[in-house]
């Protein structure tokens, strides 16, 4: 009897265990996700275009395979990866860091500098992939992984970061649930963004009360303006993300004069004013952060598009023609 009760008390002491392990990875999954909320705030605002102009019936399954994708970046590629980097050559993931966020800068720019010289992105899109739309969906969702590849790599790396130092099971864990959690997150909010005018359709035509058709009008009529307002955050995100991440990048390789004026500014800022001195040091850094992002970005638009750009499709076309012989 007393070895049952002594065994009892074993499997309660692991049970205790297992359930703080369990805490512990949530609570730092919660804390890491949180650093990398610009870049999941990017992701939610730039998904939603990669359906636009397909049926309704296929909005939905698009999404679904757009975040099938994302997890398999974030589970089979990103995470293992970032562990052993983090493990053996922890070195490298700032100046990864760094080339992700100088990335995002140029895609923001690029949607910035898009605005000012209008149907230049447009001329570059193939007409006849309009007639087909098997192929326009396999193009779009391709599309949209490749980019939710990068933005998932600073989501990861960034929550990498944020983890204490364990063991390599606990942060494996806690990536995880970063990684399982955000897609959920971002993904659960695009299907509801790109059907909340199909709801509102449904209202206007289907509601059994004036004021339940008068919400679905509502929602029909407000959702381009607020299609329009998140590729607008989406745009600021990138930037502020991006410019965030080659600043910190920098100061971690030494180089801290911009990040400490930054600093300064925004503190002075907030202090002049008194009022929400965290918002306010928050918003002028972020706002710095921004403009810097936007500044680098504009500087890559022509290194990316007139030597990276024909560089990688003068080897890819190599590629081609010799997979084809």
């Amino acid at each position: 009897m007393s070895g049952l009760l002594a065994l009892l008390d074993d499997v309660a002491a692991i049970a205790k265990v297992a359930a703080a392990s369990v805490d512990d990875v949530i609570g730092q999954a919660a804390k890491a996700g949180s650093k990398a909320a610009g870049a999941v705030i990017d992701d939610a605002a730039v998904t939603p275009k990669y359906v636009a102009g397909f049926s309704p019936a296929r909005e939905l399954p698009i999404v679904w395979r757009i975040a099938k994708g994302s997890l398999k970046n974030k589970l089979i590629f990103l995470l293992p990866v970032g562990l052993l980097l983090n493990t053996f050559l922890p070195g490298v993931i700032t100046p990864l860091l760094m080339l992700g966020g100088a990335y995002l800068c140029f895609e923001g720019a690029e949607k910035v500098y898009h605005l000012f010289v209008p149907g230049h992105h447009d001329a570059d899109q193939p007409k006849d992939l309009v007639q087909d739309p098997t192929h326009l969906e396999e193009q779009k969702v391709s599309g949209a992984i490749k980019t939710d590849f990068i933005l998932s790599a600073e989501i990861m790396t960034i929550a990498l970061s944020e983890i204490p130092d364990s063991n390599i099971w606990m942060e494996a864990s806690t990536l995880a649930v970063v990684a399982i959690g955000i897609t959920v997150m971002v993904y659960g909010s695009v299907a509801l963004i790109v059907k909340a005018d199909d709801f509102g359709l449904h209202l206007s035509h289907e509601g059994r009360f004036g004021v339940t058709r008068a919400i679905g009008i509502g929602i029909v009529k407000a959702m381009p303006g607020v299609m329009k307002f998140l590729m607008t955050v989406g745009t600021a995100a990138m930037l502020w993300v991006g410019g965030s991440i080659v600043i910190h990048g920098l100061k971690e390789l030494g180089i801290k004069g911009l990040y400490n004026t930054i600093h300064d500014i925004a503190h002075g800022v907030a202090h002049a004013i008194g009022v929400a001195e965290g918002f306010l040091g928050w918003f002028a850094t972020a706002t710095m952060d921004g403009i810097f992002g936007l500044i680098l970005g504009l500087i890559l638009i022509p290194i990316v598009t007139k030597v990276i750009e024909p560089v990688w499709h003068m080897v890819k076309g190599k590629k081609e023609e010799a997979s084809g012989h």
